[in-house]
């Protein structure tokens, strides 16, 4: 499980909190959501509860973090991606330019882990299909939509099917329709035993988590 004892974090160079002290409880099987209006931190408490922060961005963090079990600052990068699939509001910059369509792109995780690839190519396609996005596998990653983006960034997400996942508002550029498909895919994920912190201003989407923590309160 992610545990949380009263963490709170500073950007490099900033004298104030943008995290103020917190805490919580993340177990796998079950989604916490996060509410607050802007600037309240839910952004920096996703990329804390990942780990990126302090290990990939640096800055000053305070209290305990726990990825099952370990202190999330001793774990290095590569371990922190298995661990914990994180998807941030800006979806183009999780992807990697490297690749013509996107179901290269969505295999590029799992490809890595050094499956066999036969399993890698069975994952991406799992990954899209959970998502309704399989009739994107063939375009080509920089002509998609916002909302396409943050599809292929999160089905590449899942399939390196990770124990954790956090969210920050994985459906703020999806149309209402698509986004309740993410938030089921989201919860089979989490029916199958993955753990899933969600950002989330849709209160509709927040009813379906099983505790949500209230921020800037």
């Amino acid at each position: 499980m992610i545990v949380l004892e009263r963490a709170s974090y500073r950007y490099p160079g900033s004298s104030a909190p943008a995290l103020p002290p917190t805490s919580l409880v993340l177990h796998p099987g079950e989604i916490v959501g996060v509410r607050g209006p802007n600037e309240s931190g839910k952004t920096t408490l996703c990329l804390v509860a990942s780990g990126l922060a302090p290990v990939v961005l640096g800055g000053r963090l305070e209290g305990k973090v726990l990825i099952d079990g370990r202190p999330s600052r001793e774990l290095a990068p590569h371990e922190l991606a298995v661990r914990c699939g994180a998807l941030f509001d800006n979806p183009t910059s999780q992807l990697t330019d490297l690749h013509r369509t996107v179901l290269e792109e969505v295999a590029f995780g799992p490809c890595n882990l050094g499956l066999p690839a036969a399993e890698v190519l069975g994952r991406a396609w799992a990954a899209l299909k959970l998502l309704g996005a399989e009739h994107l596998a063939g375009r080509h990653p920089a002509r998609l939509s916002g909302g396409e983006t943050q599809l292929v960034a999160l089905a590449g997400l899942l399939a390196l099917e990770p124990p954790y996942l956090v969210l920050d508002e994985p459906v703020s550029r999806l149309d209402p329709e698509r986004g309740l498909m993410v938030a089921e895919a989201v919860i089979r994920a989490s029916r199958n035993g993955v753990g899933v912190l969600w950002a989330e201003h849709d209160p509709r989407l927040l009813a379906r988590c099983d505790q949500v923590l209230d921020l800037g309160r």
